[in-house]
Formats: C-alpha cells, structure tokens, sequence
C-alpha cells in the first residue's frame, strides 16, 4: 500500500515521506498535503481531533497549517506489524537467562 491522499485517494509520490512542505498538494484534486488530514496523529475521536495533546487547535483540518507535530501518515505501514516488531524486541531485551 502506497502514501495516499486523503481526499482522492490517488497514490502520492514517495519523496512526501521524507518531507513534505506547506505548499505541497495533491496532484490529482490539489488538497493541501500538510494538513491535519494527512497527519499521523489526526484522530476524528480525540479532543480537538489530535492525538498530540500538546499541537495547537486548527479549525480546518483540511488545509496547509504551522503545526510542529505534524508526520505523514504512511498508511503502508502495518500498525500491527510495527507492535509485534517492538514487543519481540522489548521481549529480547528483558530476556531471561
């Protein structure tokens, strides 16, 4: 699964996870890309809508902001695949002999 926007749902370049910029949109329906939208801590269910509890509030979610907290979601990354990796090593770690 590829890096996709949120609005479309087209396939975005990959050189957006390394960086991505204010002005950045998408190519296809031109949403802005640095939005709260795209943000791996935007969550519909959390207070103000965002995981990081100490991000500014943004009205819009939908448009380019100055959030320090932002990182794009990378929906090509399993969540349960990242747990299972951090608990085999946290399980290595604390091994017992």
């Amino acid at each position: 699964m590829a890096l996709t926007c949120f609005k479309c749902q087209s396939e975005l370049p990959d050189s957006l996870k390394i960086m991505v910029t204010r002005r950045e949109v998408c190519p296809k329906c031109m949403s802005d890309l640095r939005s709260c939208k795209m943000c791996v801590h935007y969550d519909p269910r959390s207070y103000n809508e965002c995981r990081e509890t100490s991000a500014d509030r943004v009205q819009d979610k939908e448009k380019s902001n100055f959030c320090d907290f932002y990182k794009i979601h990378d929906r090509s990354i399993d969540p349960n695949k990242v747990k299972e990796d951090l608990l085999a090593k946290a399980n290595a770690l604390f091994k017992k002999d």
